[in-house]
């Protein structure tokens, strides 16, 4: 359980911030701007939550995958050490049900014939938002991932890049199953 009695600690004044392991490391660390990265994705969700409400399945979809992303803040946190006890990680089922969501998503849309633009709902172009701030954060944790002594789970890295297909599939389906997609036009302003 988490207890949050202070808010405000100090502790971070001199630039630096606690890992879960209770390590300090600067506030522009790698693996701190992996998980505040991921913070950052959650947060594009919670904004696209706002217009999903009339969509009840699709929003305990993206509820689901708020939760999941503290799971894999608190993964990114605690760097995996031999001879400590586990920590909270993400797992393959995580991801697993991710690739189901997707799946079930993706059976009502009509093929691309293009790229899709950021546009149509106000849903949509947010999905898209959220979708690019987890691309960022799937690159930050390849790269921490790539670190010497940076331990990441595989299963962390899958998920974050299974949700930007998530978000992208989503976006199609919140504008209308794609009959509102805005589609990439090549050279058309030549």
């Amino acid at each position: 359980m988490v207890v949050l009695n202070r808010i405000y600690t100090k502790t971070g004044d001199d630039g630096t911030t606690a890992l879960g392991t209770g390590e300090r490391r600067p506030k522009y660390d790698l693996r701190i701007e992996a998980y505040g990265t991921v913070d950052e994705t959650n947060a594009a969700i919670g904004v696209v939550r706002l217009y999903t409400a009339e969509m009840p399945e699709l929003d305990a979809m993206l509820g689901r995958i708020q939760n999941d992303l503290f799971d894999l803040g608190a993964d990114l946190a605690v760097p995996e050490r031999e001879g400590k006890a586990e920590r909270l990680r993400v797992v393959a089922s995580q991801v697993e049900r991710l690739e189901r969501d997707i799946d079930m998503l993706n059976d009502k849309l009509a093929p691309l014939t293009s790229f899709v633009l950021p546009g149509g709902t106000p849903a949509a172009v947010h999905l898209h938002v959220a979708r690019t701030i987890c691309r960022r954060a799937e690159r930050v944790i390849v790269e921490l991932a790539a670190q010497p002594g940076e331990p990441v789970s595989a299963a962390g890295i899958q998920y974050m890049n299974r949700l930007s297909d998530f978000l992208f599939v989503a976006s199609r389906v919140v504008n209308g199953n794609g009959a509102g997609d805005v589609l990439w036009v090549p050279g058309q302003n030549r």
